[in-house]
């Protein structure tokens, strides 16, 4: 039952994408985004990547100093600056200081390196898990919307892909960053006549980055979009495997992969073809800076306005400066691979669910009364299904609803789960509308057996607990004999530790259908609902569970959808849906006398009616 005191507070969901729209925000602020859980390992790690750079570009000066002390051997920079006299003094502190400096290089390369790739793997793990978490809260409604082979795309392609680019092209980012304010200083303070020079390039380079940026992001996003598809087509394609052999359709199958597949090859090939131009464009604006460099550099030289030492290592910095950019190419292809990557993650993190839940809690012990009152429901606003339906199920006993196909005898289960919102009318357990409690505490309280029955890859053992991880080895068994499962699940050759194959497919549907009951039954459910658990079972089968329902739903509200109406004379009341109310209620007997919807259902289904009648 609701209790005040067991009062649940629901706080918003936490995940590392903060909720805010992806289409309004720029590909910076996206990835910005995605590692808003890890921000004080990115700050280390852009730390670390600073220190590495610095003493990446050390080495340059070391050879301005190597060169200053060959020509002016007590007189040069370290001479003066260290008191050694000799030539040979002054190298061998030289040494000294290029170990140091090549030991700190490697130490803060090694930490940074550690920090991005597991920053990256930590992103990639909190990502798909909030996002699945995320998924999970969503109502059933947006699943039919998108096909399982989309989402799994991005569960572990978008996911993998923003993994890829912090591993390595975020670094790479802060690298140039530094690179350029590093050496940009050195160049000012020896040179500004040089700095210019040398510094030319970029403005070009930057400019053209940002137009590069501008059109490959619309050519990334429809890579993305078409490995969605083919990632949909295949998942689908591998579930529905037995159909397409059964049809001979192998070879169309086949056909309809590779077109999709060459969709997803030639948008790569285009965004490939841009960003293959972006490098030989950079060599060119970086040879011209070099030789720039070189020539103006020498002149000074000559002149004796420039140190030869100081020339040198001008000389190898403005190669350092440069030659790196030659790699924007690569890292801005990952940077707009990764951030159409996280556009699709957000557009999921970021709906909102339908379906929300209420402050209370409802006791798994609750009686079971359940009441429709008025209920109205439509899968679109163009076919409501349910106008108006109304009916009491009192609590211990076994009601069945049935009608045609269509009438709405499934949707009714998927409101009674909160699967689905009713737009109108409302739904009471034991008179709590079921709005006002979690779904949590509302879903323990029903043993659901579905029509479409599905099975975990896994064991027999794991599969009927799976609603109960902690039930004891006697419960399990308990479970499985009063579903009439336990005689085929012991003769198995593994017993209950028999692998039942991905959705059960290595057990017949029968056996699907009996584990599918004992999983119920161990939940030891206040309501148990059946979705047409028999339709698709043989005689043997179906009269084996008639056989366990007629035992576990003794003093037990029970919720029968039924197509075959034979399952269900024994019901306690069977309530006739006709165009989305409830046309009939009553006993199988009452029904019959009455000859109404469902006696017609009777005569038809038990060979009364004159079927040929009336037909061509």
């Amino acid at each position: 039952m609701l209790a005040g005191s067991q009062v649940e507070s629901h706080s918003p969901e936490s995940h590392s994408l903060e909720s805010k729209s992806p289409e309004s925000q720029s590909p910076v602020s996206l990835l910005w985004r995605a590692t808003s859980a890890e921000r004080p390992t990115v700050w280390a790690a852009i730390a670390l990547t600073i220190a590495n750079k610095m003493f990446d570009v050390l080495p340059e000066f070391l050879i301005g100093f190597a060169v200053d002390i060959a020509v002016n051997g007590d007189r040069s920079f370290v001479g003066r600056a260290s008191g050694f006299e000799t030539r040979w003094s002054q190298l061998v502190l030289l040494a000294i200081i290029t170990i140091a400096i090549w030991v700190g290089e490697s130490l803060t390369d090694y930490l940074a390196e550690l920090r991005w790739r597991n920053l990256s793997q930590s992103i990639q793990h909190t990502t798909r898990v909030d996002c699945y978490r995320h998924m999970q809260k969503l109502e059933q409604g947006w699943f039919e919307d998108r096909s399982s082979g989309g989402l799994l795309s991005v569960l572990n392609d978008d996911v993998n892909q923003l993994e890829r680019f912090l591993d390595s092209g975020a670094q790479e980012m802060v690298l140039v960053a530094t690179n350029v304010v590093v050496v940009g200083i050195v160049f000012l303070t020896v040179s500004p006549m040089l700095a210019l020079v040398a510094f030319l390039p970029i403005p070009v380079i930057v400019i053209a980055s940002l137009r590069y940026q501008r059109r490959l992001e619309p050519l990334y996003a429809r890579v993305r979009d078409s490995v969605g598809h083919l990632g949909a087509t295949l998942a689908n394609n591998l579930s529905g495997i037995a159909t397409i052999r059964a049809f001979v359709a192998e070879e169309r199958e086949v056909e309809r992969v590779s077109s999709l597949s060459t969709e997803y090859r030639e948008s790569n090939r285009q965004a490939i073809r841009l960003s293959a131009a972006f490098i030989p464009l950079i060599r060119m604006a970086i040879l011209a800076a070099f030789v720039s460099t070189l020539l103006l550099g020498g002149r000074l030289v000559i002149e004796g306005t420039l140190a030869v030492g100081v020339f040198s290592s001008l000389v190898y910095m403005t190669q350092r400066l440069l030659w790196p950019l030659t790699r924007l190419g690569e890292t801005f292809d990952g940077y707009q691979r990764a951030a159409a990557s996280v556009r699709r993650l957000l557009e999921v993190l970021d709906s909102t669910p339908a379906i929300l839940d209420g402050p209370g809690t409802l006791s798994a012990t609750t009686p079971g009364r359940v009441q429709f009152s008025e209920v109205r429901f439509g899968y679109s606003s163009e076919q409501p299904v349910l106008r108006g339906a109304s009916f009491t199920i009192p609590a211990g006993e076994t009601h069945a609803i049935v009608g045609t196909t269509g009438a709405g005898k499934s949707t009714i289960l998927k409101l009674l789960l909160r699967l689905y919102e009713v737009e109108g009318g409302a739904i009471t357990i034991d008179g709590h509308d079921i709005n006002s409690v979690s779904t949590a505490s509302l879903r323990r309280v029903f043993g659901y057996v579905a029509q479409d029955t599905f099975l975990f890859e896994g064991t027999i053992r794991e599969n009927v607990a799976y609603g109960r991880p902690e039930a004891s080895e006697a419960e399990i068994v308990s479970a499985l004999s009063a579903a009439e499962a336990l005689e085929f699940a012991t003769s198995l050759p593994r017993g209950l530790d028999t692998l039942v194959g991905e959705r059960g497919q290595k057990l017949s549907g029968g056996q699907r259908q009996r584990l599918s009951l004992a999983r119920a039954i161990l939940m030891n459910p206040a309501i148990l609902v059946l979705d047409e658990a028999t339709s698709a079972v043989d005689n043997e089968t179906e009269a084996a569970i008639q056989r366990s329902l007629v035992r576990v739903s003794a003093g037990r509200t029970t919720i029968v959808i039924a197509h075959r109406l034979s399952t269900v004379r024994h019901a306690h009341s069977i309530h006739v849906l006709e165009n989305g109310v409830v046309a009939e209620s009553g006993t199988h007997e009452d029904l019959l006398k009455a000859g109404g919807l469902y006696c017609a259902l009777w005569r038809v289904q038990t060979g009364e009616a004159d079927l040929g009648a009336g037909t061509s």
